[in-house]
């Protein structure tokens, strides 16, 4: 049985802010993607984190979710 890790010290904001460059940014990705795992109920199987937004952190950590964001567009 894998032991499941609550609290904010996994995973470590170090190690996910060397995937995504802000930390607003991340908390973005994080809750957008902790909504759809809410209403869909799709997840990594072998998380660590019981939390929907530990879960979405851990897959940004492990570069299962891919983002793009577009720079500001000048008018």
């Amino acid at each position: 049985m894998i032991e499941q890790k609550s609290g904010m010290r996994y995973p470590s904001i170090d190690a996910l802010l060397e995937k995504v460059d802000s930390k607003y940014k991340l908390a973005y990705i994080a809750a957008k993607r902790a909504k759809s795992i809410q209403a869909e109920g799709t997840s990594l199987e072998h998380s660590l984190c019981k939390k929907p937004v530990g879960i979405a952190l851990e897959e940004v950590l492990e570069d299962k979710i891919q983002v793009e964001f577009l720079d500001k567009v000048e008018e």
